[in-house]
């Protein structure tokens, strides 16, 4: 979700890892040339989805990556399907407030540039929540955690998902 601090966790992972980092918003800003904001604006959320699934499918599930997308990323169910090939789906959750409070500091939000800011982020809050508990295998609360805390959280919880035993799959009986 917006306000989350995707990218700042993001950045924090890839210095503790030295993984390679890729935020998909740049990628697709980069391939039009220009802002989200001004996506959104010249050529619509459709296309701004649309080459956010491409983004993702140009990347090689051969090299750990921190990748940081946009929280409406969950609204394709062929870019849950990718992300899930590519590795561990980890949930930046909050408290609302908390993520308002952070997502309204900057202007630059496209789903936020409206009348009601506060009914627009409820909305957009209430719709996504589930699709990203559905999803998740690592949720962390952000709310009251710094950045470098966060990080620190989600390669705990990387780790013990990652150590889980297989399961034991019982022999036939002769």
């Amino acid at each position: 979700m917006m306000g989350a601090g995707k990218s700042s966790v993001g950045r924090c992972l890839h210095r503790r890892t030295a993984w390679a980092l890729l935020d998909t918003d740049e990628v697709v800003a980069s391939k039009f040339g220009i802002s989200i904001p001004e996506i959104f604006a010249e050529h619509g959320e459709k296309k701004f989805r649309q080459a956010e699934t491409e983004a993702l499918r140009s990347l090689p599930a051969t090299e750990q990556t921190v990748i940081v997308t946009g929280g409406g990323i969950v609204l394709r169910e062929e870019n849950i399907e990718i992300l899930k090939r590519l590795g561990a789906i980890v949930w930046l959750d909050g408290d609302e407030e908390t993520l308002f409070a952070r997502a309204s500091r900057k202007q630059n939000r496209p789903l936020l540039q409206t009348k009601n800011v506060r009914k627009a982020f409820s909305r957009i809050f209430d719709a996504r929540r589930a699709l990203y508990a559905n999803i998740a295998d690592i949720r962390v609360d952000t709310s009251v955690l710094t950045d470098e805390e966060v990080a620190v959280a989600i390669l705990a919880k990387r780790r013990r998902v990652n150590s889980k035993p297989e399961p034991t799959i019982p022999a036939k009986a002769s």
